[in-house]
């Protein structure tokens, strides 16, 4: 009996060391992410502002409203269109870009992957702002248009042009950084595997498709979960350039959050809508990982 008091002494002392080593993590656990998770679920069952001394328990109606509600409908539809142009569009761009990273000469190689790198340190207040300024009406593009080539658009009153301007300037931004990981992907590859493929007559556009493309699906896989965050969390830039407008035609989750929680002062359902944001997020994003961990499996990745 003596000699198991120090070895169970000795395991409370191993057992509290760690406890306290990972201290850190657990109270940034629960101050950050576990209190303010349940605290959500509870607000998201009132109807309350906030600041008011009353509030009143709705239960899950903030829910059941949500689904109802034109403009959460129009955020969710969004949500899936911004999804797809961004996700799509900024690969394939990063793709492009890689490329030519990848042939430019070694000496200016490291230039290259800088400057098409910046668009994405860009502020996207700024951009929106330059952008709102080269689409307005008295522009020099739109003068331009309208006097050389009788062509009068306006930008941000038409759905599908305010959705594409939108689009454009999200892929601009993100297209040199996702080049970034895919240059490195491109680099990683063997020169065995170039000269063995070059052996077996596979070059240029075969050789990428069968060879490069699939070797590089572990940084495909990264790139598409990045993407889809960032697609489906899209707030400043419909924020400052159509407001969510035309007809509900650019909002998105955080835009309907926004003007719901901090504008309208409806807590309670803002973040009913958060939850259900949060859930698309997760269901997204595990979609994402199952089908390419499929893929990289089936490649032996």
């Amino acid at each position: 009996m003596d000699r198991k008091k120090p070895k169970k002494l000795q395991y409370a002392r191993e057992t509290a060391a760690g406890f306290l080593f990972c201290s850190p993590y657990i109270v940034f656990f629960l101050v950050l992410f576990l209190i303010p998770l349940i605290w959500a679920f509870w607000l998201s069952a009132m109807n309350w502002n906030l600041m008011s001394p009353n509030r009143e328990f709705v239960g899950l109606q903030n829910f059941l409203n949500a689904f109802r509600d034109k403009k959460v409908l129009a955020a969710f539809k969004n949500s899936w269109k911004y999804f797809i142009c961004v996700v799509s569009f900024s690969l394939i761009g990063g793709l492009v870009i890689a490329l030519l990273v990848n042939r430019m000469p070694m000496r200016v190689r490291g230039i290259g992957s800088v400057l098409f790198f910046i668009p994405y340190l860009t502020s996207g207040v700024a951009v929106s702002v330059m952008t709102k300024y080269l689409f307005s009406y008295n522009s020099i593009l739109n003068t331009f248009l309208r006097e050389k080539l009788n062509i009068g658009i306006n930008w941000f009153i038409n759905p599908t042009s305010a959705f594409a301007v939108i689009i454009i300037m999200i892929v601009w931004k993100l297209s040199g950084y996702y080049a970034l990981y895919l240059t490195a992907a491109m680099q990683g590859i063997s020169a065995d595997v170039k000269e063995a493929a070059e052996l077996d007559g596979s070059t240029g556009i075969h050789r990428f498709f069968h060879i490069t493309l699939p070797m590089m699906l572990p940084t495909i896989t990264t790139i598409l979960t990045l993407a889809a965050g960032t697609s489906l969390g899209v707030y400043t830039e419909p924020f400052l350039l159509t407001e969510g407008g035309p007809g509900n035609a650019t909002t998105t989750w955080t835009l309907e959050i926004y003007y719901r929680a901090f504008t309208r002062f409806d807590s309670g359902y803002g973040t009913a809508m958060a939850i259900l944001f949060a859930i698309q997020i997760f269901v997204t994003i595990r979609i994402i990982n199952t089908v390419m961990r499929k893929l990289n499996q089936k490649y032996g990745c």
